[in-house]
């Protein structure tokens, strides 16, 4: 039993470059909080977090990049290579972070919990959960994951894996097993089956078990005629429902993102995209799509980087939906902040539908809480030209600065 009552919480680790955070966000696709523990641990970090002084104090000041933030790549080749400096560090963060996971737990209104951490089973963390998932990945994928996806050079790479303990270690401890070599339809269906065989579990608690999601096919809009025709009439009493996309729809999603925006889009695409973030969908009474939204909600932070809309229908009204309905996910998952990431030719009126919705427009110079400025920063490193609409959704920190 673990040590939260009325939660079943699931230990999810696996050692670096498996594929921990495709997984947690699959588990979040169907309904589970899901925590990143390892990215709690770099807020805990920044500049005025609770671990920022002692970790200075520890290592020294050579540390600090130009902006006074911790360099975690330096920090990370230093305890890499020495495990007493990485007992020295994970004993300054761990019970941060662990009193942070604990307050995150014990808030969210999900029955069921997912902890992603590498170092689930080396901690306390692992004692604390009902069971244990463990990421999968040959040494060869992972070896190309590090090298392709964070820029490491081989050496450093196999460094990265040669320190950590075997992987055998982990998947003799675990509940579940999943597979993940790269194809993310596999891995769907494994993390599928074991969310179906755990409802089980959780009906044995007591209370209502979470729900399997049933999806169902999408309609997409119409395609546009051949030949100009006289528009037909717009409804002016059109009905917005918004519904969470899967990646069973993928498809339908990349049929409108490509009709919509003029984008060279596949499913896997798609599929391979729901890895990292999720989508919703904005429909009208007859369930034709008429926007898609991408979003994401990492380090209790939620970016929306994708927005793609239908503009042969009133736009307000899908738009509103739209971001009413990523608030009410983003306040499930203990959002703190949210922001949109959207095109310079925004019409003004879409610009008044966030503004009426009390989003501000804004700079990253403006943004003074650094977890916040380097996740702006992240996104506005792929889409440069993008204004910038935010707005706090909660008062309260997890990670309270000192």
């Amino acid at each position: 039993m673990g040590r939260w009552p009325n939660k079943y919480v699931i230990g999810l680790t696996g050692n670096i470059a498996t594929g921990k955070s495709v997984v947690r966000q699959m588990l979040q696709h169907l309904e589970a909080y899901t925590i990143d523990a390892d990215s709690l641990t770099h807020r805990a970090m920044a500049p005025g977090a609770p671990a920022y002084k002692p970790v200075i104090d520890t290592f020294g000041q050579f540390i600090l990049d130009a902006e006074k933030n911790i360099n975690r790549a330096l920090l990370g080749t230093i305890v890499f290579s020495n495990p007493g400096a990485m007992a020295r560090l994970e004993a300054i963060v761990h019970p941060i972070v662990g009193g942070a996971v604990a307050t995150l737990v014990s808030r969210a209104p999900q029955k069921v919990i997912v902890i992603e951490a590498i170092k689930l089973l080396e901690g306390d963390l692992g004692k604390a959960v009902d069971e244990v998932w463990v990421v999968d990945a040959s040494p060869e994928t992972q070896l190309k994951r590090l090298m392709e996806k964070r820029k490491m050079s081989e050496a450093e790479a196999r460094q990265r894996i040669a320190a950590q303990p075997p992987q055998a270690e982990k998947i003799s401890k675990a509940a579940v097993v999943i597979h993940n070599d790269g194809n993310v339809e596999e891995t769907w269906k494994q993390v599928q089956a074991a969310w179906v065989n755990l409802q089980a579990k959780v009906a044995g608690m007591g209370g209502a078990a979470p729900a399997v999601p049933v999806t169902q096919p999408l309609q997409p809009a119409a395609a546009p005629p051949a030949a100009p025709v006289a528009a037909p009439a717009v409804p002016v009493d059109i009905k917005v429902h918004i519904r969470r996309g899967m990646p069973s729809h993928a498809e339908a999603i990349a049929n409108f993102i490509n009709a919509s925006a003029a984008k060279t889009v596949t499913r896997m695409d798609i599929m391979m995209a729901f890895g990292q973030k999720s989508y919703l969908i904005a429909q009208d009474q007859a369930d034709r799509m008429l926007g898609v939204m991408g979003w994401q909600v990492e380090n209790l932070i939620t970016r929306v980087d994708e927005c793609y809309l239908t503009p042969s229908v009133p736009l307000a009204p899908v738009v509103d939906g739209l971001i009413a309905a990523i608030e009410a996910a983003s306040r499930d998952l203990q959002s703190e902040v949210a922001y949109f990431f959207l095109p310079d030719t925004l019409p003004a009126d879409l610009a008044q539908s966030f503004q009426s919705a009390g989003y501000d427009l804004t700079t990253v110079e403006q943004i003074k809480i650094p977890a916040w400025r380097e996740s702006v920063q992240e996104i506005l490193s792929e889409y440069k030209s993008a204004r910038i609409f935010s707005k706090k959704l909660r008062e309260d920190r997890v990670l309270k600065p000192i």
